[in-house]
């Protein structure tokens, strides 16, 4: 039997037999874990906020305390990744469980198919409370919308169809978009916090608050700004392209004016999240919350200047992928704990279910459960993680999955596409696999090496644990590790093609 063969037989026995050995964990502690016992849950995510871009990582500028004194009491994971280099391919990861190709959402402005299960709504299954604030962007937040936050379970939603700055426009529970004043990162958690106070004091919740900061075109409060004053002069000399906040159009400005504004913007936010840590500890309910942040993409190019990582936004390279990654929970984190163990968005959706007591949907994941993590029982990963930058450029010429007026956006945004000031989305039916299919850039990360396969099928393999910054091609030293890896991937990539063809429905 060729070797391709063998590797492919024993990667899909081995995938089985994970499978079942979940289900039975998760059947376990879905008869076990107690209202008490299960924690309250919050994520926050940033937007376009890379790994490099926190003081805990040695930023030579940013101020960001709060996210500081989380590395320092909690739980820091040093090598988190976005499941994709784009933000709405990563949101749908951490709704899903799933990488994103295998419902279509394979660039931002793509939607998520309504067929997909969230992971607010298998929580409502163990009585969470749910509530989503902020960016949504994984199709339009109207009420009429079939992929809104409440169709995925969310009790409570005051979100946006993209991203926003200061004073934002957002819509309540899928009504009218309504213009709120104020710093849109305290705005949230503002709100937020008025949602908790309406839940039972003994009833569990889910919050997702998704910030719109740091993404371009930035703005921020005097005092935010004038922490950055010093800036301007550093980087004079060069230039950046963004949106004008004036015209919503492409300008190109001083480099050292753009990141002032980008580093007040994540100040700002790292504030709320202070301002939220603070109100559940006054309210006694900091210890059994999981807090959990972490961002959603590498940096973009407009502020990727002091990164020592390759590459950016959008790239593959750790640069694109790899983000800041904390989780507090005083009751089960009680000493700080940095972890080298390669970790993800997918894997968010199958920790939560099993802390929560709920079994996970019965189609492919590509996520695993980090409790063993949490324990401080994880060493290594089991399971090697997959990225894909889909060639999507096909797609159109199939059959939308939903009608158009289904996928029109409706709250608005500073920066234009195609003249408009909102977004609207796309997603396809994608009945059958063709050998194309497998194309585009794509990556496969185990604990020890990252292999690079590029869309004209070149190939690197970096070993992330000496040469974290991927500067030196050790494929010619390591044959036998990259033929391995290779067929992992192509095994994965098939499966995620099942999935895109509607196989799981």
């Amino acid at each position: 039997m060729p070797s391709f063969q063998i590797s492919r037989t024993i990667v899909i026995h081995f995938l089985l037999l994970a499978a079942i050995v979940s289900a039975m964990v998760l059947g376990n502690w879905s008869g076990n874990v107690s209202a008490a016992d299960r924690p309250n849950v919050i994520l926050l995510m940033g937007d376009d906020h890379g790994w490099d871009e926190t003081g805990y990582n040695g930023h030579p500028h940013l101020q960001t305390p709060i996210l500081d004194q989380m590395a320092a009491t909690g739980l820091r994971l040093d090598r988190f990744y976005a499941a994709h280099p784009t933000c709405s391919p990563t949101r749908g990861s951490v709704i899903t469980g799933r990488h994103p190709n295998r419902y279509g959402t394979f660039t931002p402005n793509y939607s998520i198919r309504p067929k997909e299960i969230g992971v607010a709504s298998l929580l409502k299954q163990a009585s969470y409370h749910t509530a989503h604030f902020g960016k949504w962007h994984l199709g339009p937040v109207k009420a009429s919308s079939p992929t809104n936050p409440g169709t995925f379970g969310f009790d409570e939603w005051l979100s946006h169809d993209n991203f926003f700055e200061l004073n934002p426009w957002l819509s309540h529970n899928g009504g009218a978009p309504q213009q709120f004043q104020g710093e849109s990162s305290e705005l949230l958690v503002d709100r937020a916090i008025e949602y908790v106070q309406t839940v039972p004091s003994d009833e569990p919740f889910f919050l997702v608050i998704w910030y719109g900061s740091p993404h371009e075109p930035y703005s921020g409060l005097p005092k935010d700004l004038a922490l950055y004053d010093e800036l301007p002069s550093q980087y004079s000399d060069q230039t950046t392209r963004l949106t004008s906040n004036k015209t919503g159009l492409p300008v190109r400005r001083p480099l050292g004016d753009v990141l002032r504004e980008r580093y007040a913007e994540i100040t700002a936010m790292d504030r709320s999240i202070g301002t939220l840590r603070q109100w559940l500890a006054a309210n006694q309910l900091r210890d059994n919350t999981l807090l959990w942040y972490c961002g959603d993409n590498g940096t973009s190019g407009d502020g990727i200047v002091t990164s020592p990582l390759r590459g950016q936004k959008s790239d593959l390279y750790d640069g694109g992928i790899r983000v800041p990654g904390l989780i507090e929970w005083p009751a089960k984190i009680r000493q700080p704990t940095t972890s080298q163990v390669p970790s993800v968005t997918t894997d968010i959706l199958p920790t939560l279910c099993e802390l929560a007591g709920v079994a996970v949907p019965q189609r492919p994941l590509d996520g695993m459960s980090l409790v063993p993590l949490l324990d401080g029982k994880m060493k290594q990963r089991n399971q090697p993680i997959c990225f894909w930058n889909f060639d999507h450029r096909r797609e159109s010429q199939l059959d939308p999955f939903l009608p158009e007026e289904a996928q029109r956006g409706t709250t608005p945004l500073v920066k234009l596409m195609r003249g408009n000031a909102t977004r609207n989305f796309v997603n396809f039916h994608h009945p059958k696999i063709e050998p194309q299919d497998f194309g585009g850039n794509r990556v496969i990360l185990d604990d020890r090496f990252k292999l690079v396969v590029s869309a004209d099928g070149s190939k690197q393999l970096f070993e992330m644990r000496t040469d974290p910054n991927e500067t030196e091609n050790v494929l010619a030293d390591q044959p036998e590790i990259a033929r391995n890896l290779t067929d992992q991937l192509q095994t994965w990539q098939q499966s995620v093609l099942g999935s895109l063809t509607g196989q799981d429905y």
